[in-house]
C-alpha cells in the first residue's frame, strides 16, 4: 500500500522554495582540451552573480 502524503504548511513551503531555484550547468575546459560540466542549484535572485563569477573563471 502506498504511503499517504501529507500536504501541510511545511510541505507546501518546501515546494514553493524549490520553485525559486535555478539549475545551472557550468562548463570548464580541461588542460587536455576536453570540457567538463558541473551542475549547480542556485537561488533565482543569485543567478546573475553566479553567471558573472563563472565567466571570470
Amino acid at each position: 500500500m502506498a504511503k499517504k502524503q501529507s500536504f501541510g504548511d511545511k510541505v507546501l513551503k518546501q515546494k514553493a522554495d524549490a520553485k525559486k531555484m535555478a539549475k545551472m550547468v557550468i562548463s570548464e575546459k580541461k588542460p587536455n582540451g576536453q570540457y567538463s560540466f558541473r551542475h549547480k542549484m542556485v537561488n533565482v535572485n543569485d543567478v546573475a552573480a553566479e553567471l558573472s563569477a563563472a565567466k571570470l573563471r
